[in-house]
C-alpha cells in the first residue's frame, strides 16, 4: 500500500480508534514474533487463500469429460389428416425416439485443460505465499515505527524533564537576584519547546501504533505496544548467490507458474485442430412400420476456411506477456534484494558508530554541561546547545537503528531467513 495512502487512513482511522478504547486499560508489549504470526492471517493474507481456493476448484471443473446429452422427440405429427385413434404412444402413427449422445475430445484436450487449471493453481499458491510474505514484511516495518516512536517519546520525555526542571531552578535564581529575566524567558521558552516536542512525539507514536493495528488487528491502537526486539547483526550477508534467492522467491515462482499455464493454454488452443466427433444413437418407436428401430449417427465439424488461428494468436499473446512478466519480475526482485543488502550493510555500520560512539559522546557532553553550569562555570547558552545536540544525536540513533532493523528484517523475510533473534 502507498505509504502516503497508509498515511491519510491513519489519520482519519486515529479519533475512531481511541475512542472504541477502554479508559484504564494498560498498553500491552507485543514481541516481533507475535506481530508476524498476526500479519500472515490478516485480511489480505485471507484474500489470496479465497483466490488459491478458486483456482483449486477450477481444476476439479477442467479434469472432466463432456457430459452425454440425453434427447427424446416425436416426429411425423400430421397436421392435416392426423394420425390415427387408440392410445397415443402405443397405437398412433407418431414416431417415437429416445436418444444419447456423447463428445469424443481427441487432441489430449482434457488433460491440457486441466494442466492450465494446475499451472494456475501453482500460481495462485506462490502469490499465496507472495502475500504472506509481504504482509509480514509491512508488519515488521511497522512494528519497528512503532518502537522507534516509543523511545522518540522516551528521549522527548526525558528531555522536557530536564527542559521543565531547568526553568524551575531559574524561576528560583529570577526570585533570589542570582539570573537576569532574560535567561529566564530564554529557560521558559525552552521547556514549551520540549512540551511541544514531546506532544509530537505522543502523537507519532499514537499514527505508528494504528498502522500497525491495521496489519494485524491486534488488541486496539491504544493498547499497542512494542517490546524492545532490536535484531541481532547477521553476519555472511555480503557473500550470498543472489540468482538462486531470486529464482526461490514467492513472486517469481507466481510468475513462472504463470509462463507454464499459458503454454499449456497455447497448447490447448493448438489442440482445437483437431475436431471432436460426437456419437449417438437413438430408438424409434414407429407404430405400422416398426416398434423396434435403431439410428446410428455420428458429427464432427468440417474445418473449412478457418483453423482456430484468432484462438492461438490469443494463447501466443497471452504466453509472451507472461514471459515478459516473468522477465520483469526477476530484475525487481534482483534489484529489490541488492538493495536490501546494501542497507542492511550500510545502516549496520551507521547503527553501530551511532550506539558505540556518538551517542555516548553527546551523553557525556550534555553530563559535563549541566555540572559546569550548576557550578557557574558554563553558560546558559552553551547548555541548551548541549542539551540540542543530545536530542538530535538520540533521534538520529534511534532512526539509525529502526532502519537497520527494518533493511535486515525484510532482507530475512525476503530471502526466506529465520528473523534475527532480537536482543533487548
Amino acid at each position: 500500500m502507498n505509504l502516503r495512502l497508509t498515511t491519510l487512513w491513519a489519520s482519519l482511522l486515529l479519533p475512531l480508534a481511541l475512542q472504541a478504547q477502554p479508559a484504564g486499560t494498560p498498553p500491552q508489549a507485543l514481541s516481533l514474533q507475535q506481530v508476524l504470526q498476526a500479519a500472515q492471517d490478516n485480511l489480505d493474507v485471507a484474500l489470496s487463500r479465497r483466490n488459491l481456493a478458486g483456482a483449486q476448484a477450477d481444476i476439479v471443473s477442467a479434469d472432466r469429460a463432456p457430459l452425454p446429452v440425453l434427447s427424446a422427440g416425436v416426429s411425423q405429427i400430421d397436421l392435416r389428416n392426423g394420425n390415427g385413434s387408440g392410445r397415443v404412444l402405443q397405437d398412433r402413427t407418431y414416431d417415437k425416439s429416445l436418444g444419447l449422445d456423447w463428445t469424443w475430445e481427441r487432441g489430449n484436450k482434457r488433460e491440457m485443460r486441466t494442466l492450465t487449471a494446475q499451472r494456475s493453481a501453482d500460481a495462485a499458491r506462490a502469490e499465496l505465499d507472495a502475500t504472506i510474505v509481504q504482509q509480514r514484511v509491512a508488519a515488521l516495518a511497522a512494528f519497528y515505527e512503532l518502537l522507534a516512536a516509543q523511545e522518540r517519546l522516551e528521549t522527548s520525555t526525558q528531555l522536557d524533564g530536564d527542559a521543565a526542571e531547568l526553568a524551575r531552578i531559574a524561576a528560583r535564581r529570577l526570585q533570589a537576584g542570582d539570573l537576569s529575566a532574560q535567561e529566564t524567558a530564554r529557560t521558559e521558552i525552552e521547556a514549551q519547546r520540549a512540551r511541544a516536542e514531546r506532544r509530537q512525539a505522543e502523537l507519532e507514536r499514537q499514527r505508528t501504533a494504528l498502522e500497525l493495528w491495521q496489519i494485524t488487528a491486534l488488541a486496539t491502537p491504544q493498547q499497542l505496544r512494542a517490546r524492545a526486539d532490536w535484531p541481532a547483526p547477521a553476519p555472511g550477508i555480503a557473500s550470498v548467490d543472489l540468482d538462486a534467492l531470486v529464482e526461490e522467491r514467492a513472486d517469481v515462482r507466481a510468475a513462472r507458474a504463470r509462463v507454464e499455464a499459458a503454454q499449456a493454454a497455447l497448447e490447448t488452443s493448438t489442440a482445437l485442430k483437431k475436431s471432436d466427433i460426437t456419437w449417438g444413437v437413438s430408438y424409434n418407436h414407429y407404430p405400422g412400420t416398426s416398434t423396434a428401430l435403431m439410428e446410428l449417427r455420428m458429427q464432427m465439424p468440417l474445418q473449412w476456411g478457418y483453423a482456430y488461428q484468432g484462438e492461438i494468436g490469443r494463447a501466443s499473446a497471452q504466453l509472451g506477456q507472461a514471459q515478459d512478466a516473468l522477465e520483469r519480475t526477476r530484475r525487481q526482485a534482483r534489484q529489490e534484494l541488492e538493495r536490501l543488502q546494501h542497507e542492511v550493510l550500510g545502516t549496520a555500520e551507521r547503527a553501530t558508530v551511532f550506539d558505540a560512539e556518538i551517542l555516548p559522546r553527546a551523553r557525556r557532553v550534555a553530563e559535563g554541561a549541566e555540572l559546569a553550569y550548576r557550578k557557574g562555570a558554563l553558560s546558559l547558552t552553551d547548555l541548551l546547545d548541549a542539551r540540542r545536540t543530545l536530542r538530535v544525536t538520540a533521534l538520529d540513533a534511534v532512526a539509525a537503528r529502526k532502519e537497520h532493523a527494518q533493511a535486515l528484517g525484510a532482507w530475512q523475510l525476503r530471502t526466506g531467513q529465520a528473523v534475527a533473534a532480537a536482543t533487548p
